[in-house]
C-alpha cells in the first residue's frame, strides 16, 4: 500500500509539471530571465510618454546618454529647467532621456498627457520623455534594472533614492557616473562627466 501511495504521488507531481510546461506557467520566468540578463543597454526598449512608440537606445550608439527620473511635483523639479539647458547646450552629442516616476512621496501622480503638458508649459521641455515607470522595487523597469546593478552594467550596484537622480551612459555604451538629486546638470562634475 504505501508502494503504491509513492508510485502515486510521484506520477501526480509528473503529471503537474508536464502541465505546467504546457499551460505557459513557467513563460513568464522565461521572459523575465531574458529582459533581466541584458548585457547591452542597447538591448533595451521602453514607451515614450504617449505610450504610442518604442524608444530604441540602441539607436543612440555613439552618443552619450543621461537618464534622469523625474517628477512634477518635487522640490527638485525646477531641475527640469537645468536638463532642458543642458540638452539644449549639448544635443548634438547627447541624448537625456527623462522617466516620470511616482514612487517618491507619491510626486508624480499625473497622467501621460498632464505630465506633457505640465514639462511644455513650465519648462519648455523637448527632451525625450518616457512612460511613467518604476525605478526600484518589484516593478523596475528593465532600463533600471540595467542601471542599478552591477551584473547587468558592469560598472556597480546603485540605488535611487529620490527624483532627479541622473546616470550617464558614454559613446560605448558604458555606464560611467551616477548622481544624485543635489547634483545639478550644470555643476561642472555633472559636466565633466561628458567630456
Amino acid at each position: 500500500m504505501i508502494k503504491f501511495l509513492k508510485i502515486t504521488l510521484i506520477m501526480g507531481f509528473s503529471w503537474l509539471s508536464l502541465v505546467s510546461c504546457f499551460t505557459g506557467r513557467n513563460r513568464k520566468t522565461d521572459l523575465n530571465n531574458t529582459i533581466a540578463t541584458s548585457s547591452s543597454i542597447y538591448d533595451i526598449t521602453i514607451k515614450s510618454l504617449d505610450g504610442k512608440s518604442d524608444i530604441k537606445l540602441s539607436d543612440y550608439k555613439g552618443k552619450y546618454i543621461v537618464i534622469v527620473n523625474t517628477a512634477s511635483e518635487c522640490g527638485y523639479t525646477p531641475q527640469y529647467k537645468d536638463v532642458q539647458k543642458f540638452y539644449e547646450d549639448h544635443k548634438d552629442s547627447v541624448v537625456v532621456i527623462g522617466c516620470p516616476c511616482n514612487q517618491f512621496g507619491g510626486q508624480e501622480p499625473g497622467t501621460s498627457s498632464e505630465i506633457g503638458a505640465f514639462c511644455q508649459k513650465n519648462y519648455g521641455v523637448t527632451f525625450t520623455l518616457t512612460e511613467k515607470i518604476d525605478v526600484k522595487g518589484e516593478n523596475q523597469h528593465p532600463l533600471y534594472q540595467w542601471l542599478t546593478q552591477k551584473s547587468k552594467n558592469g560598472a556597480g550596484d546603485f540605488s535611487v533614492k529620490w527624483n532627479f537622480n541622473k546616470f550617464v551612459i558614454n559613446k560605448e555604451g558604458k555606464l560611467t557616473h551616477y548622481f544624485g538629486s543635489g547634483t545639478k546638470p550644470t555643476d561642472s562634475d555633472f559636466l565633466a562627466a561628458i567630456n
